[in-house]
C-alpha cells in the first residue's frame, strides 16, 4: 500500500500544530503542560510560553511534522512490497 506522501504530511502537521497551539493555551492560562512545553522550547528557537508563542508554536510544530512525516511517507514508499 503505497502512502500519499502530502496528504499524510499535511494531516500530521496540521494535528502537531493543533496540539502545540492548545498546549501552549492551556499552559497561559492554567499551568498545564508547562514541562512539555519547556522541552519545546529548547527543540524550537524563538518559541515562549506567551500569546505570541500561539503562533510560533503552531507554525514551528506544523511545518516540523509537516517536513518530517513527507519524509517518513516518501522513503515507506520506497521499500519493497
Amino acid at each position: 500500500m503505497m502512502l500519499h506522501t502530502r496528504k499524510f504530511a499535511l494531516a500530521g502537521g496540521i494535528l502537531w500544530g493543533a496540539m502545540m497551539f492548545l498546549c501552549t493555551l492551556l499552559a497561559i492560562y492554567t499551568g498545564y503542560s508547562t514541562a512539555f512545553l519547556e522541552l519545546m522550547r529548547s527543540i524550537y528557537p524563538g518559541y515562549t510560553i506567551c500569546p505570541m508563542g500561539l503562533i510560533t508554536g503552531t507554525l514551528y510544530g506544523f511545518f516540523d511534522a509537516f517536513v518530517g512525516l513527507y519524509i517518513f511517507a516518501w522513503l515507506y514508499n520506497k521499500l519493497p512490497n
